[in-house]
């Protein structure tokens, strides 16, 4: 039996996207004395993240916790505050050939959503990226109070995108988020890369 044409299109964030240039917090690191890679250990480790993602806890509180992690390392409060909020002056960058594939779609008439474990400054991220305008909806684990890989974050996701489960492609660069979305009914695809287009073109509708 052959699976239904995708007609609507979700899409992680960070890593599809975002892009991150790894250069930034290192020169961070290096600049205040660290193991390199400290910083993204420190604010990625579960116990820190897992509630920011669910929106019981604010970005300023787990960056907060961040720096308190951070401090026995540096030696001063202070130092460890000033270099995490160095760390997150920086934001990210667009994918232009991601967008580029957004905006082709959405003139198409393919409702796009963005999917994404994100904190409350989701919003404002994209208001600087000048993200707003470009997506159709947007699905923000903080603030429905659940993280991808569970199945009830692919079906909040389906029902903003007014569109069952098995007519939604979504993209993500994260094995355990592609596996929870099929076994939420939805079509998923492993992002490596732009040269992936290709093959997202043809299996949407348009």
């Amino acid at each position: 039996m052959s699976r239904e044409r995708a007609t609507a299109l979700l899409v992680d964030f960070d890593g599809v996207l975002r892009r991150w240039d790894p250069a930034v917090a290192a020169r961070v690191e290096r600049e205040y004395g660290l193991t390199e890679g400290v910083l993204g250990e420190i604010a990625m480790s579960w116990g820190l993240l897992q509630p920011v993602l669910t929106g019981k806890v604010s970005h300023a509180e787990w960056m907060n916790s961040v720096a308190e992690a951070l401090t026995p390392s540096v030696g001063d409060a202070g130092r460890a505050r000033a270099a995490v909020d160095a760390w997150q002056r920086y934001r990210g960058e667009v994918d232009p050939d991601v967008l580029a594939f957004i905006r082709e779609v959405r003139s198409a008439g393919v409702r796009v959503g963005l999917g994404t474990n994100a904190t409350d400054v989701l919003d404002a991220d994209l208001a600087a990226l000048d993200l707003t305008d470009e997506l159709d909806v947007v699905v923000n684990s903080s603030v429905i109070g659940v993280h991808k890989p569970a199945k009830e974050y692919f079906q909040a996701a389906c029902e903003a995108l007014g569109t069952p489960p098995a007519r939604v492609l979504f993209v993500d660069d994260e094995d355990r988020a592609v596996a929870g979305a099929r076994v939420a009914g939805l079509s998923a695809h492993r992002w490596s890369g732009p040269a992936d287009l290709r093959y997202l073109r043809a299996a949407l509708a348009y």
